[in-house]
């Protein structure tokens, strides 16, 4: 039911081989349902003026999606991704990692988390006898990064290779904590960071993402 890690088997590099980046064989009409229900969200939150939640969905979407670019770029130059997903499990496949499906779930995770924080987003917890405590941005990020990693080691198992983690080294350890640890920091800290410092910090990120894939995707690369 679960996989921890990498097999490294000929099985899992031939269904890397195999995948179709951005090929519409498996296309059909759940992808425009799911855009939009993100744009559903989005907006409503906009509506609301809620502009920190916003952010919180943003900052991480944009993390994400310079992982996925960077796993696409080890994918390129050595051989085979940390991460992959197979042709079977998908409508679209975006880059080498992620599929259409996905990617929408990473642009509401952000959301997801920072909604699952207290309405004070001060709050430490153990904080005893004058000691500070944890913040409840940082607990929330590692459990949500916890129960990623555990779902994807899910994914990685089932029968439909939805998740193919080729390398022995790569599992749900470094994902847990090189992943999706920095992907909940982000959801979970830029929103309260000081204005002029959250939008430069998220210009700098989008910007990032834009100039990546116009350059690399036009190359080859990803």
């Amino acid at each position: 039911m679960f996989k921890f890690w990498g097999d490294g088997s000929e099985l899992s590099k031939q269904l890397v081989q195999a995948i179709r980046v951005r090929s519409t064989e498996n296309f059909n009409w759940t992808f425009i349902f799911i855009l939009a229900v993100v744009f559903y969200v989005y907006w409503t939150e906009i509506h609301k003026k809620n502009y920190e939640t916003v952010f919180a969905g943003l900052a991480l979407y944009g993390v994400h999606w310079l992982y996925e670019i960077a796993n696409a770029i080890i994918g390129h130059f050595a051989g085979y991704p940390l991460w992959s997903v197979s042709n079977e499990s998908t409508t679209f496949i975006l880059l080498v990692g992620v599929c259409w499906e996905l990617s929408m779930m990473f642009s509401l995770a952000g959301i997801i988390s920072f909604k699952m924080m207290p309405q004070d987003r001060t709050k430490r917890y153990f904080a005893k006898d004058g000691k500070k405590g944890i913040s409840c941005k940082l607990v929330v990020a590692l459990e949500m990064a916890l129960l990623f990693a555990l779902f994807e080691s899910f994914l990685a198992a089932t029968s439909n290779h939805s998740f193919i983690w080729v390398y022995k080294w790569w599992g749900v350890l470094p994902v847990f904590i090189t992943t999706y640890v920095p992907f909940f920091l982000a959801s979970n800290y830029v929103p309260d960071m000081p204005a002029s410092k959250r939008t430069r910090f998220l210009i700098i990120e989008w910007a990032s993402v834009a100039v990546l894939l116009a350059v690399l995707i036009p190359l080859g690369i990803i």
